[in-house]
Order: structure tokens, then C-alpha cells, then sequence
């Protein structure tokens, strides 16, 4: 088969480095589209992955993101007519997800969060929609996901690529030159923590939070830790390094896995980092200030992250070095994602509105 996958953002490239070597080991021709977006060209490069880049971020503002959500579905409309995949298979691009459905393919979307109002789009124009199995029925129904293109799995879409994951030794030097750390900086000897911002410019994230702002003023007071931030845009980048000159950013793409890894905790007002470490085992607090997704209240209850949602809340950080903890394994799910795009049913040619 001709598979099309979109890497819209940069979760996304760890997601399905995996699954891109195994449908081409099976034989499969894959195509890959990146958005410049959040690192993601820089990351997938890193990752070994060549596509071709179409389209960024529509900015901030509705009526941005809708002009820039149709130039660059108009874009990979193209791509794919003129490749004529069979599949298309993103983690909720939603311009994909329409572009696949306009060009003839047969559309996967991969979606672990229901506070996204795009999955409005993504959803109705999938032939199927993957979700973990706590992702709600309600939520599926409303956001036009009728139940007979629904596939639920068990787990964590994280573990796809950390079940087999294997950290890199030469990762600590790698990080040392990107933070600019001094030639004796060892991590035995310092309690590492890393923090992600909240997706501050997102359609989910309509509101400011206060609690991540004091965060950081915390840690760039906190002169016995080692602060790395990672900024998902430029301007966060350039108001956290004038605002917080104790954080370390680091000036290149770093393997995000080997860093959650090797730090102590992960602090973020994201998804994807804290759930990759509470799959590693590494201590995670999500201080995202919206409603929390089914996904991290499961999480929560299985101790493997804690929310912070009030400034008085911070006071429950931990910072120390870890202790090892067992890592979340679920090895058959890359498998299990590789036989839903290989037997992916559907027409292209079906109502893309569902009849709920």
C-alpha cells in the first residue's frame, strides 16, 4: 500500500518513528508531510526521518488558524492527489484528516484529548477514529464520531515507541553543549528538572496561567537545581530567557525521551512529556490549567502523575534525585496500530458528515 503520514507537531515524530520503519519493513510505501512547527523539521531530521514540509502554525486568533487550516489542507490536497496514497494516518491533523478524505485515501486519525475543538474536524472526516480506551463515548458522540468508525486501545499511545526504548549513554554531553553547562557539570551530582510551557497560542488553551508564571519565578530562584526549559515558539523562548536568566534553554533539538529519561521530575503545562514520563517512571506534574483529559486523570490514579492546579499547590513538588521505577509496558500496541492502518475499512467516497 502507499501510506501518507503528517507530522503536524512534534510529539508527533517519536509517535510514529516506529511505525513508519515497520510499514516500510513490511514492504509499504510511506510518505511523510511535516509542519514547521515546534521544532518538528529539526526533530524529525534527528530522528532519521525525511519528509517534505508543508504549512506551519496559523498563529493566534480564529479567523488565522481557519485561513491557515484551509491553505494548508488545500496543500496536502495536492500532495496526496498527486502521490495517490491509499491511507492517510496523523495524530489529529486535522488537515490531513480532511485533505485524505477530499484526495480518495482512506483517513486514520489518532487522538488521546478531548479538549481539542478541531477534533470536530478530524473526527468527521476520519474513516476511523483510534482513541485510548478512556477517551469518553459522550465526547466521541459529540464530536461526530459515530460508533462504527471508533477503535479503542488499551494503554498509553506512549508506549507505541517507549516500551522498546533504550536510553542513550552519549545523551548528558549532547544536553551539557546545548545548555552551555560547565565542562565538570556531572548529573549524579544535581537534581535535573525540565519544563515544558503550556501550548499558550492552541485552540484548547483560552486562558493565561498564573501558576506556570510562578513556577518558573520559583525555579529561577532555586540556585541547587538545574532548570531546563523547553519553549514551544519563539517568542516564549525570548520571554523566558529575559525574564528568568537562572533557566537553562537549550540552543539546539534534544532527544526528548533521553530527556525525560535522565531528568529527576518533568514539570509541564502539556501532555505528551508528562505522560512519556509517567510511562518511564520519572516523577511527572501536569500544572496544564484547563480540564484535565481522561488520559492524565487515569494516569493520576495510577500514581504516576500529579496535578498541580493553584500556586499553593506548588508547594507539593518534589525535587530530588529519583529513584528507579518500573516503566509501563504495553510491547503489542505498535503492533496493534500497524494492523489497523494495513486493514483500515472505509469508502472515500462515504458522507464525511456522521450521522450520530
Amino acid at each position: 500500500m502507499k501510506i501518507w503520514i503528517d507530522l503536524a507537531n512534534a510529539p508527533h515524530v517519536n509517535f510514529f518513528k516506529e511505525i513508519i520503519l515497520s510499514l516500510k519493513e513490511k514492504g509499504h510505501a510511506v510518505g511523510i508531510t511535516i509542519r514547521n512547527f515546534n521544532q518538528t523539521p529539526e526533530l524529525a531530521t534527528l530522528a532519521g526521518i525525511d519528509g517534505v514540509v508543508i504549512g506551519k502554525h496559523g498563529g493566534r486568533g480564529s479567523f488565522r488558524k481557519i485561513l491557515n487550516l484551509l491553505d494548508r489542507s488545500f496543500n496536502l490536497f495536492r500532495y496526496c492527489l498527486k502521490n495517490r496514497f491509499d491511507v492517510a494516518v496523523s495524530h489529529n491533523s486535522y488537515a490531513q484528516a480532511v485533505a485524505g478524505r477530499l484526495a480518495g485515501a482512506r483517513v486514520i486519525t489518532i487522538m488521546d484529548y478531548e479538549g481539542q475543538p478541531a477534533n470536530h474536524i478530524a473526527f468527521r472526516a476520519a474513516h476511523v477514529v483510534a482513541v485510548p480506551d478512556c477517551f469518553g463515548d459522550e465526547d466521541l458522540k459529540r464530536f461526530g464520531a459515530r460508533k462504527s468508525k471508533v477503535y479503542k486501545y488499551e494503554g498509553f499511545k506512549e508506549e507505541v515507541y517507549l516500551s522498546r526504548f533504550n536510553s542513550d549513554p552519549q545523551f548528558v554531553n549532547e544536553l551539557k553543549k546545548a545548555c552551555g553547562f560547565e565542562p565538570d557539570w556531572e548529573l549524579n551530582d544535581h537534581i535535573l528538572v525540565t519544563v515544558r510551557p503550556p501550548a499558550s497560542i492552541a485552540a484548547y488553551h483560552n486562558f493565561h496561567n498564573h501558576t506556570f508564571d510562578k513556577l518558573l519565578k520559583l525555579l529561577n530562584d532555586r540556585q541547587d537545581l538545574t532548570t531546563v526549559v523547553l519553549p514551544r515558539y519563539p517568542e516564549q523562548r525570548l520571554s523566558i530567557k529575559r525574564q528568568y536568566p537562572g533557566l537553562c534553554i537549550p540552543d539546539r533539538a534534544l532527544s526528548g525521551n533521553d530527556l525525560v529519561f535522565f531528568s529527576d521530575l518533568i514539570i509541564s503545562g502539556g501532555g505528551t512529556m508528562n505522560r512519556e514520563a509517567a510511562v518511564l517512571g520519572t516523577p511527572a506534574y501536569t500544572i496544564f490549567g484547563g480540564l484535565l483529559p481522561a488520559v492524565d486523570q487515569k494516569l493520576i490514579s495510577l500514581g504516576r502523575l500529579k496535578s498541580i492546579r493553584t500556586v499553593e499547590d506548588l508547594k507539593q513538588i518534589r525535587y530530588e534525585k529519583k529513584e528507579a521505577r518500573t516503566v509501563l509496558r504495553n510491547e503489542n500496541l505498535l503492533e496493534e496500530f500497524i494492523n489497523l492502518i494495513e486493514h483500515v475499512p472505509g469508502n472515500a467516497m462515504e458522507p464525511v458528515i456522521a450521522d450520530n
